[in-house]
């Protein structure tokens, strides 16, 4: 139990950080099948933007039909993509670099192309050397910077550095680049700038994670989801809210939103489960939390013409069910502190988790495990039969929005 004052001090500390301008941070990372209990290669991203309203959408490309998170108040006038996979295993996604261009720009005018070449590459890549044909041969200065991650059905993973004029790929299959199978990154590079950029401390905590599962064998979708997406836990101020020690009698179950993964401007966490070489690219799975991640519940998209409507915008809602419901729940029971500016970094912690198991987080977690549930028979048949029953799926769409109703996560 840690003692007053350093938790007070803690607090004082964060909270004095919590006051610097906020910045559009992701974390992300590419794993290889070689490290995953069933060989197939997986790739994450936990999304933070000032478009939070966002849903996914089966798009129709010139050589790929592909699935992506795209922002809902701009799409489809706006051909940009967030992260997605396609037709062929081809998987992409992005997070925001803010150390590779060394010019002094403003950090909102940083990669200004970064979400249209997502878009344009899942519409014409099939695997890793292909996108690398990708960045070879478009326009330079390219209006890129970001680190990109990509998996393929090949059993390729790999992560990109891009800047304006040119890469740097880190594969995750290779041991000399990528020791323990995996490449994390979120808001800076490897090869920029020094101690610039975003992210230090929730990377830390990306690497505490994945490096104990990989030895153990356990880099799943699920743990993705659940010691990730929904981790609060900072490694540079040694606190982790799911202690207990920030629960009532403790604290006031109030704390500043500062360098955890999910964050008050996070809009999505996908994690694209994909194909071990030799399998149909359909088996991919786009596993998929819509809004804030600790008010929603994952659901699983195959790469088809009929996604489920609680992912698809919505005309009344701006969004997509998941995400407008999510959002509103954030807003009105974790960051509802509303008076005068920079109030949405106070995350009424007592709301998402507390000591009687009554929080919104932990009721949402039982809910997504028996989704787990309901998913496996569906997703070991279609790994026996080679492909996915279009009936069957759809009956499963069927099953799961039910459930998510019947427990109030859509309304």
């Amino acid at each position: 139990m840690k003692n007053n004052f350093l938790r007070r001090s803690s607090l004082f500390v964060i909270a004095l950080v919590g006051l610097i301008a906020p910045v559009w941070a992701c974390s992300s990372a590419v794993i290889s099948g070689k490290v995953t209990p069933d060989g197939r290669p997986l790739l994450w991203k936990n999304r933070e933007t000032e478009h939070l309203r966002n849903h996914m959408a089966y798009i129709k490309g010139e050589k790929y039909d592909f699935v992506a998170n795209v922002n809902s108040d701009s799409y489809p006038a706006e051909k940009e993509a967030w992260i997605g996979s396609n037709t062929a295993g081809f998987a992409l996604m992005n997070t925001q670099s803010y150390n590779l261009v060394r010019e002094d720009i403003a950090d909102d005018d940083r990669g200004p192309a970064n979400g249209r070449v997502i878009y344009r590459a899942l519409e014409v890549c099939a695997t890793v050397a292909d996108f690398c044909h990708f960045l070879d041969t478009i326009q330079k200065p390219s209006g890129i910077e970001a680190n990109f991650g990509v998996i393929d059905a090949q059993g390729g993973a790999a992560m990109f550095e891009v800047d304006e004029h040119s890469y740097k790929m880190f594969d995750a299959n290779d041991p000399n680049v990528a020791p323990h199978g995996y490449v994390a990154r979120t808001n800076f590079s490897n090869g920029g700038e020094l101690n610039e950029g975003y992210g230090y401390v929730r990377y830390l905590e990306v690497e505490r994670v994945l490096s104990k599962a990989c030895a153990m064998g356990g880099i799943t979708p699920q743990l993705i989801f659940s010691d990730l997406a929904r981790s609060f836990r900072n490694n540079i101020l040694d606190v982790d809210l799911r202690s207990g020690d920030f629960n009532y009698p403790e604290t006031s179950g109030w704390f500043v939103d500062q360098d955890f993964i999910p964050r008050y401007n996070t809009s999505c966490s996908v994690v694209v489960q994909g194909v071990k070489k030799g399998e149909s690219p359909e088996l991919s799975i786009v596993w998929t939390i819509l809004g804030y991640p600790p008010t929603s519940v994952a659901v699983p998209l195959w790469v088809k013409d009929n996604l489920p409507t609680m992912v698809c915008y919505n005309e009344d809602l701006k969004a997509s069910p998941l995400s407008a419901v999510s959002l509103k729940l954030a807003d009105e029971k974790v960051f509802h502190y509303k008076q005068g500016g920079g109030t949405n970094r106070y995350l009424h912690w007592e709301n998402l988790y507390n000591l009687q198991g009554t929080g919104i987080m932990q009721r949402l977690i039982k809910v997504e495990e028996e989704l787990y549930h309901q998913v496996l028979p569906f997703q070991e048949k279609s790994y026996r039969d080679g492909k996915v029953n279009q009936k069957d799926l759809e009956a499963l769409y069927t099953d799961l929005e039910g459930l998510l109703m019947r427990e109030n996560v859509l309304k």
